[in-house]
């Protein structure tokens, strides 16, 4: 089966999946990290193109703001967190601070030792209240990053993607694989056990995420080929009219395509 079926059957999947999670008022939280360029927003943007955005939630937050970065760590994240019938995707998470605020030096070490102790216990508290968790680490070699970060510089529709963190992603690349490693050291637990993607070929690495990760719920397998049949009903004409007159007197834009 090629690359674009399969793509069709998983994502037929996870409607069926999203049919699931109303009926049930089931909860999930599914976070992907990984190195600038991994392809975490790319894997993001694949689930959610055949679901509805409201139930399948993509969340990406920005620098915590002035007020934000006096409260609680975790405080922001769970202002987000799924209610009933919902699944959040965060593009990054809380492990931001194992991360690049790690290797930025945006935290300080007895923040980051604080992250540490209190992360499992955090996520413990998750999976407990029912919610379920799901993490990712999108993997990739340093070679494939630099060809994507380089065709970042290159591209004018990719240009707006480079930021001065990405910039330091390469100088600073085994600085980023301690961090990483530290933080499966610590947070790699059975309540919620982190997930490697190999994502050197993004196309691969996105069947297999969503391959994986539809097979973490229990939800019905409906035989979705078997639609029930319906007629769209025809035009009502009774209160037939001109309904393009109005359009004619409004400008419309010019077809150059």
């Amino acid at each position: 089966m090629s690359k674009k079926k399969t793509l069709k059957t998983l994502q037929i999947e996870l409607c069926k999946l999203q049919d699931w999670l109303q009926k049930t008022g089931e909860r999930a939280i599914v976070i992907f990290e990984g190195r600038d360029s991994a392809g975490k927003g790319g894997m993001i943007r694949t689930i959610q193109e055949r679901v509805s955005h409201r139930i399948f939630r993509s969340v990406a937050l920005p620098k915590p703001s002035t007020e934000e970065a006096s409260q609680w760590y975790f405080q922001r994240y769970v202002s987000h967190f799924p209610s009933a019938g919902e699944l959040v995707l965060f593009d990054r998470s809380w492990y931001n601070r194992a991360g690049v605020e790690r290797v930025m030096g945006f935290c300080s070490e007895t923040q980051l030792q604080q992250f540490f102790r209190n992360t499992p216990d955090f996520e413990r508290s998750i999976v407990s209240s029912g919610i379920r968790l799901l993490k990712y680490w999108l993997e990739i070699d340093p070679e494939v990053q630099h060809e994507r970060l380089t065709e970042r510089l290159q591209d004018p529709r990719k240009y707006w993607k480079l930021s001065p963190m990405d910039l330091e992603s390469q100088p600073r690349w085994y600085a980023y694989s301690r961090a990483r490693d530290d933080m499966f050291h610590h947070t790699h637990t059975v309540d919620a056990p982190w997930h490697i993607v190999p994502s050197n070929d993004q196309q691969r690495a996105r069947l297999n995420c969503i391959s994986h990760l539809l097979d973490q719920f229990p939800y019905e397998q409906d035989d979705y080929e078997s639609l029930p049949v319906a007629e769209i009903p025809g035009l009502d004409r009774s209160e037939a009219y001109d309904d393009q007159a109005s359009l004619q007197q409004l400008p419309t834009i010019p077809q150059r395509y």
